[in-house]
């Protein structure tokens, strides 16, 4: 069987629609469909059928990508094991990480490997952690750093593997002539009536604040919902609105705005998700050791 087609059975299963598929190989729709037709001519069985505009995969389907998990797996191992064998850090080492804490570690850690390994090949991807896990199980990247708000331990498949990196806290975010400005602390409580602001990158972190403020007994008024970090400290600094961020986004020189922490607190797990089976590359291991490194700092 072709591993190519059994590659697109495999996102098939995983993101539901061939456009999905198609996005993700990087191929046309029609494409990702010739090769589930030419898979199921090569094993003799219908794999998928269609329902409404999107596919469902049969039992059969269900079998072959559950054996195809552990072929990659196979593949996978055996590329780590050669590349233990050359003892060579070098080639080419795919990242996805979401802004904050791609902010805060990723340019120390890619500076860091090209002084110590000039031959390999960092390739960066900014992702929020959900598209950086899909992609991770595409072989779209190799390394994802990934938080337990977007992405709880119980959603990862057993064919990924993680390892802890940092735990980052939220903090409340004002302008300098709020009456905030210049308090070490803030409650919920202290933010019932304001004007907030919300970065909608991740619904998680909306649903997740916004359920903290109801169990304080109300619900957010949110007068702008912002992509992007910019636009958001913006309306801040301009006293507009007030936010609640992660601490990796104050870990950056903010001018006109006060920080404080956010009492009591809320906390994220950062984690650096692989493939199992590749944690023995020498690419990876000298990548987990600078990430490292920088997290520390």
């Amino acid at each position: 069987m072709d591993l190519g087609r059994l590659r697109a059975l495999r996102e098939l299963a995983v993101r539901k629609t061939m456009a999905a598929v198609s996005e993700a190989l990087l191929v046309s729709p029609s494409a990702v469909s010739q090769q589930i037709s030419l898979l199921e001519q090569e094993v003799g069985i219908k794999l998928i059928e269609r329902r409404g505009r999107g596919v469902e995969l049969t039992l059969a389907g269900h079998n072959l990508v559950h054996r195809a998990e552990r072929i990659f797996a196979e593949i996978e191992s055996a590329r780590a094991d050669i590349a233990e064998l050359k003892q060579i850090i070098a080639g080419d080492l795919r990242v996805a990480a979401f802004p904050s804490v791609a902010a805060a570690v990723i340019p120390g850690t890619i500076r860091a490997l090209m002084q110590a390994h000039p031959q390999l090949s960092i390739q960066f991807d900014e992702m929020e952690p959900e598209q950086a896990l899909a992609a991770l199980r595409s072989w779209q990247t190799d390394v994802a750093l990934i938080d337990d708000l977007n992405v709880p331990p119980g959603a990862l498949d057993a064919n990924i593997e993680t390892m802890p990196l940092m735990e980052d806290v939220f903090n409340v975010m004002v302008s300098l002539d709020h009456l905030l400005a210049e308090s070490p602390s803030a409650t919920l409580e202290d933010l019932r009536d304001e004007a907030w602001v919300i970065d909608t990158a991740s619904s998680n972190y909306t649903r997740m604040l916004t359920q903290a403020c109801q169990t304080s007994g109300f619900t957010p008024r949110i007068m702008a919902r912002c992509n992007g970090f910019e636009v958001t400290v913006a309306l801040i600094r301009e006293g507009c609105a007030i936010a609640i961020l992660p601490g990796l986004r104050a870990s950056h020189d903010l001018e006109d705005v006060w920080v404080c922490r956010l009492k009591p607190e809320i906390r994220r797990k950062i984690s650096i998700a692989f493939r199992k089976g590749e944690k023995r590359s020498p690419a990876l291991q000298a990548f987990l050791a600078k990430v490292k490194e920088q997290a520390r700092a």
